[in-house]
């Protein structure tokens, strides 16, 4: 257990694509010692006031703003794209030319051993012809990334879309806001004017939603945000309240579901609610720093927390002890992880990227050196890219590369996004509507 803060040694990736270790300055983080403000206050603070950085700002070129491509030996995610037992394998063209250049390549029962070329038997091809076909979902793929994406269309949410969600199996979109989340079918993905399939008003009209999540299998979706109450929807047949488990903080900020569905966090301020979805009881209130509790994530047995104090928290799940602390230099405003669960990315108030390895002292920084309102990231459930969203810019970026796939600039600020888990949709929110993008490939 680490109790002293740790300053984070980043491997910064600059414009110039040349790599170059350095330890950032520690900038004002805007942490202040007055009482906590109103609900609403908190609301215009997150999403509506513009945020002003220290000093006078910092003016680069467009070139600056821009991430460069990383090797894969500087970000080796060993878990994205192939297995490793794809990875030790020779390519199908390779593995045939060695075996017409040297029949003895491939293995026999033991290595070493000449591939004996005699036809099999009859019992054998029996046995063969018994063996069931493998089902067409079960077949594993090749995990494409997108070059592209077009606008399809807009849900007209009315207010401000604060927190968004699409499932991959239905195409569904649900906009949350204030006083109401609204639920989009598939057919009004590629309209404009298309009125939304259900509207689930919330408990009290003044309760807003800030954030959502899917649960991995896509039949239910927990919200929280200015409430008491975090929020357990079911959403077949027909989207209904499940639970509302109370809460004990007026605002939840963010929310995070393990893979399997069974544990739910929801970060307030200075504490983290850790809750049992399966029996919909609070199991733990947890105490983190004050303004290290904007954001949280969960990764296995390790969940993640981070804020206004520039410094991102790992916590042990089990015995609740804090694992880690890594100072990032600025202000933490997202949090999220690759698929497979070894890498978290922490998105910064100066649009930089901050990658840390879940199980190894591995760490770097993506530089974009722009001071951001808005900073959300949303990792796509194959692994091979995800997408970051800084202020009126979307960009979708390669995995492990880091080279751009797409870009798309809004005329107004988004304010979430997420992506599709078949990576056929990508959706933002916006002051008043959703925009919703299909990915090219």
């Amino acid at each position: 257990v680490s109790g002293e803060k740790e300053e984070a040694s980043f491997r910064m990736l600059g414009a110039d694509g040349e790599p170059e270790e350095r330890r950032d300055v520690p900038e004002s983080s805007g942490v202040s010692s007055q009482p906590e403000p109103q609900v609403q206050h908190q609301l215009g603070s997150l999403y509506g006031v513009p945020w002003q950085p220290p000093g006078p700002p910092i003016q680069h070129s467009p070139a600056d703003q821009e991430t460069s491509a990383v090797t894969q030996q500087q970000w080796h995610l060993q878990g994205l794209g192939r297995s490793e037992l794809q990875a030790a394998r020779l390519p199908e063209a390779q593995l045939g030319e060695a075996a017409e250049s040297s029949p003895s390549f491939l293995l026999g029962s033991e290595v070493g051993q000449p591939y004996s070329s005699s036809p099999p038997s009859e019992e054998v091809l029996s046995l063969l012809r018994a063996i069931p076909p493998i089902p067409d979902e079960v077949v594993v793929r090749q995990k494409r990334a997108p070059h592209g994406s077009w606008k399809v269309g807009t849900l007209l949410h009315g207010k401000r879309v604060y927190a968004v969600a699409i499932s991959g199996s239905t195409h569904h979109v649900y906009t949350c806001g204030s006083g109401y989340i609204r639920v989009w079918d598939e057919s009004a993905l590629q309209a404009g004017d298309k009125a939304p399939q259900a509207q689930l008003d919330l408990q009290d009209p003044q309760d807003c939603v800030v954030t959502c999540k899917l649960f991995p299998d896509e039949q239910s979706l927990i919200t929280g945000g200015a409430s008491q109450a975090v929020t357990l929807w079911d959403l077949a047949p027909t989207p209904q309240v499940r639970a509302r488990l109370t809460s004990t903080g007026p605002t939840c900020y963010s929310l995070a579901v393990s893979s399997d569905a069974h544990i739910c966090l929801a970060c307030f301020h200075g504490f983290v609610e850790i809750w049992d979805l399966q029996n919909q009881i609070l199991i733990r209130k947890h105490e983190v720093p004050v303004y290290g509790s904007r954001c949280v994530d969960i990764t296995g047995n390790i969940f993640w927390t981070g804020g206004e104090d520039t410094t991102l928290y790992s916590w042990d799940l089990r015995n609740y002890q804090r694992l880690h602390q890594h100072d990032l230099q600025n202000e933490i405003l997202s949090i999220t992880h690759d698929p497979g669960e070894e890498w978290v990315l922490a998105g910064l108030r100066t649009s930089d990227i901050a990658f840390l390895h879940t199980r190894r002292n591995e760490q770097f920084k993506a530089v974009m050196k722009k001071y951001t309102r808005h900073h959300s990231l949303k990792f796509a459930s194959c692994g091979s890219y995800f997408v970051t969203a800084i202020d009126t810019r979307l960009s979708g970026l390669e995995a492990p590369s880091l080279q751009k796939l797409f870009q798309i600039e809004e005329s107004s600020g988004i304010l979430c996004c997420d992506v599709s888990s078949d990576n056929q949709y990508l959706v933002m929110g916006s002051k008043s509507s959703a925009i919703v993008y299909q990915l090219l490939y």
